[in-house]
């Protein structure tokens, strides 16, 4: 029998951010490049760690470690920029290690808001060999008003450029 593309398979790329695995959907995932500097930008939300410039498209940075409540680190040479669509807007964030790509069932994605109440950024847990892996829902990661302040600061930093 051939081994046809199952719709049930969900491709996730994992990556590690202060010793947690996570995944995010690889359809919204762009590139993975190495870090590169990240520019502040004046008027957005805390958890928006600044602005890179991707082949001159200009993309947010989220602070993964802002939004999970993680120690702050200086950036390190080791780490990654994964650059992903969440629908609305080219969004990068950086991460200590890609650990690789992982094709789980979705019927065993566990509902993350069951297992873990109040992890409105987190759609899903799978068990992979070496532990959890919680999946990622960019989609979510901003609230409505962080999002707001997020495009108004894009929107000043595109008309400096120009």
């Amino acid at each position: 029998m051939g081994h046809g593309r199952d719709e049930a398979l969900m491709e996730v790329l994992v990556f590690q951010v202060g010793g947690d695995r996570y995944g995010i959907d690889l359809r919204c995932v762009s590139e993975v490049v190495a870090a590169v500097r990240v520019t502040p930008l004046p008027g957005a939300p805390a958890v928006v760690e600044g602005v890179v410039d991707v082949r001159g498209r200009l993309a947010a940075v989220f602070d993964l470690r802002k939004r999970f409540r993680m120690a702050p680190r200086a950036p390190q040479l080791s780490e990654r920029l994964v650059l992903a669509n969440t629908g609305e807007r080219l969004v990068a964030f950086r991460c200590d290690d890609v650990q690789g790509l992982a094709e789980v069932d979705d019927s065993v994605v566990e509902d993350a808001r069951n297992a873990v109440p109040g992890v409105e950024h987190i759609i899903g847990v799978i068990r992979l060999e070496g532990g959890l892996v919680l999946i990622h829902d960019l989609a979510t990661f901003l609230s409505e008003a962080e999002a707001e302040a997020l495009d108004s600061a894009m929107k000043g930093e595109a008309d400096g450029i120009s």
